[in-house]
């Protein structure tokens, strides 16, 4: 596959953000051309799937100002620096959502966007949760309601494009799939 690999000559940094980095690369192309890439650096994120003991999937509806409307999504959050994903994924659970969890379980972890990212969502379900007696704190510009619902309903919510975004598409799905090969 080395026959396929780009060949990096020169980086620019354009933007350094809270969340993202942006760099402009020149590359040198399999052929021996040279062109441009845009490339976004991101730190990672986590998502988790959180079904309490009545099989209810547990979602928050949050604003999105990239597409301008509420979505309803599953838990996740951006790791911080050092964090390991397990950790992060406890924490956005707890932070989001009001609950914890006994077990965490990595399934996959993917790239959201590899044409011109490299956001890599580490994707876990949480089991045996509990409501905590204290809830965790959102961070300070993050609003959310949290839900409840079926898989039944999540599917139906992506027919009706409330879940619009493929981390939850995918979780659903997964959840769909593992029900119906009896797991």
């Amino acid at each position: 596959m080395d026959h396929l690999i780009e060949k990096t000559l020169a980086k620019k940094e354009i933007f350094k953000g809270r969340v993202i980095d942006l760099q402009v690369e020149e590359v040198q192309l399999p052929n021996g051309k040279t062109s441009t890439r845009e490339v976004i650096k991101h730190p990672g994120a986590v998502a988790v799937i959180a079904l309490t003991a009545d099989h209810k999937l547990v979602m928050v509806k949050q604003y999105r100002k990239a597409m301008d409307r509420v979505l309803v999504e599953i838990p996740a959050g951006k790791l911080e620096k050092g964090e390991e994903p397990i950790v992060t994924a406890k924490r956005e659970l707890e932070e989001e959502t009001g609950y914890t969890c006994k077990e965490l379980k990595h399934i996959i972890s993917f790239y959201t966007s590899p044409g011109f990212a490299d956001e890599l969502v580490h994707l876990y379900t949480a089991e045996k949760l509990e409501v905590m007696e204290t809830k965790a704190s959102l961070d300070e510009d993050e609003f959310v309601e949290v839900i409840e619902t079926s898989i039944e309903e999540a599917l139906q919510m992506i027919q009706t494009n409330e879940i619009y975004d493929a981390k939850t598409a995918y979780a659903v799905q997964y959840l769909q799939l593992r029900s119906v090969l009896g797991e």
